[in-house]
């Protein structure tokens, strides 16, 4: 069933499922797109505060994003607005397990857009221990079945 802005409620958390992450794509990640020392390689890793290989913070960022829209693809998503309070609490190593948790925190009408909605989500990111990895609230945009005239 599609589900529309008026069919979502505040309140409502989704098990955006879990994300095992490697060495090879966190080194791959980096190489592309954060090529510093301590996602490139384990040598240099190991001399640095974080005590050896971890994954970029936007990498982890986008794992979350994977599983958000593999576990929610029966909404109507619209896009975004952006980001709010992004914080990455402890690093993504190679071998861990990235759990997703989102919840639906608040929903306005969109005012520019009267077919589309506005939901504002908080992701939270544990790994395999149940620690906080990663949180944000995203800021998105669904349309709506009955647009506001």
């Amino acid at each position: 069933m599609t589900r529309y802005y008026e069919d979502i409620a505040v309140g409502e958390t989704i098990d955006c499922g879990s994300y095992e992450i490697t060495k090879d794509e966190i080194v791959e990640f980096a190489q592309k797109y954060d090529p510093q020392p301590f996602h490139l390689d384990e040598e240099a890793a190991k001399d640095s505060f974080l005590g050896g290989l971890v994954a970029s913070g936007w990498q982890t960022a986008c794992l979350c994003m994977r599983q958000n829209v593999r576990h929610m693809d029966d909404r109507q998503f619209a896009g975004a607005r952006g980001v709010d309070d992004l914080r990455w609490i402890q690093p993504l190593r190679p071998g861990d397990t990235l759990s997703v948790e989102t919840e639906v925190v608040a929903k306005e009408p969109n005012e520019t857009y009267p077919s589309i909605g506005n939901v504002t989500m908080e992701t939270i990111g544990h790994n395999q221990r149940d620690e906080p990895v990663i949180t944000y609230r995203a800021l998105g945009m669904m349309e709506r079945q009955d647009p506001i005239e």
